[in-house]
C-alpha cells in the first residue's frame, strides 16, 4: 500500500532558454497542476525552489537549481515539512519511453537522469514514487544532450497538449486514490503492448551525460 503523497516535484532547468524543452516537461506538468488549482508559485530563496501550497496540505515544488542539483532543494523542503521520501511524487522526462507515454514506478535507479540521481543522493534512498513522461528516443548517446535540451517539433506538439493533460490526470489520480491505483490505471496499456526488440540498442549513461559543463545540467 503506497503512502499518501504530500509533495509533488516537477523536474527541470530554470531560465528562459530551457522553457519548452523536452527536459522541462516536469516543470510544465507541475505548472498545469498548480494553475488548475488556482494557486500561485512563490519563490523560496532559502530552498532555491518555487513552491505552491495552500495551508498545511499538499506542496508542489520546482527546484530552481540546475537539474543535477535538484535533490538539494527537495531534501531541504522535505526536512522542513517532515515529509518522508515515500510521500514525494517526482515527475520528469524519460528518453526510454515513446513520446507522451506515462509510466509510474514506486522506486528504482536514476536510469541516467541526473535530476533523479541527485534526488537519490540527497534523500539517501531510491524509494520514492515517480511518474515518467516519455520524450522519445534521442537516436544514440552522442545526440542525447541536444535531444533533451531541444524543443518539441511541430508534429510532436500536436499530441503534446493531450499527453500533458493525461499526465496531470495521472498525478491527480495518484493524489486521490494512491500511487498503487495510479500504476494499475496508467501503466496498464504498457503491459498489453510489450516493446519490440531492437538490435544494437545502446542505453545512455551518466558518464556520457556529464561530459561538459552544460551537460551536467541535464
Amino acid at each position: 500500500m503506497s503512502s499518501e503523497i504530500r509533495m509533488v516535484v516537477g523536474l527541470g532547468n530554470p531560465g528562459k532558454e530551457y522553457r519548452g524543452t523536452r527536459h522541462n516537461v516536469g516543470f510544465e506538468i507541475a505548472d498545469l497542476l498548480v494553475s488548475d488549482r488556482g494557486w500561485d508559485w512563490k519563490s523560496e530563496r532559502k530552498w532555491k525552489a518555487h513552491v505552491a501550497r495552500q495551508g498545511s496540505g499538499l506542496i508542489f515544488v520546482k527546484p530552481q537549481t540546475y537539474m543535477n542539483l535538484s535533490g538539494e532543494a527537495v531534501a531541504k523542503i522535505a526536512l522542513f515539512f517532515k515529509i518522508e521520501p515515500e510521500e514525494i511524487l517526482v515527475v520528469y522526462d524519460d528518453v526510454d519511453l515513446p513520446l507522451g507515454k506515462l509510466r509510474y514506478r514506486m522506486s528504482g535507479s536514476a536510469g541516467g537522469h541526473n535530476g533523479v540521481k541527485s534526488l537519490i543522493k540527497c534523500l539517501g534512498t531510491n524509494e520514492f514514487p515517480r511518474l515518467k513522461f516519455g520524450i522519445g528516443d534521442s537516436g544514440g548517446t552522442k545526440k542525447m544532450i541536444g535531444h533533451v535540451l531541444g524543443k518539441f517539433s511541430e508534429d510532436e506538439k500536436n499530441d503534446l497538449e493531450k499527453n500533458m493533460a493525461r499526465a496531470t490526470e495521472g498525478v491527480n489520480y495518484a493524489l486521490s486514490s494512491g500511487v498503487d491505483m495510479a500504476m494499475n490505471t496508467f501503466n496498464q496499456n504498457e503491459a498489453k503492448k510489450p516493446k519490440p526488440k531492437k538490435e544494437n540498442q545502446q542505453k545512455p549513461n551518466d558518464s556520457t551525460s556529464e561530459e561538459s559543463d552544460s551537460s551536467s545540467k541535464v
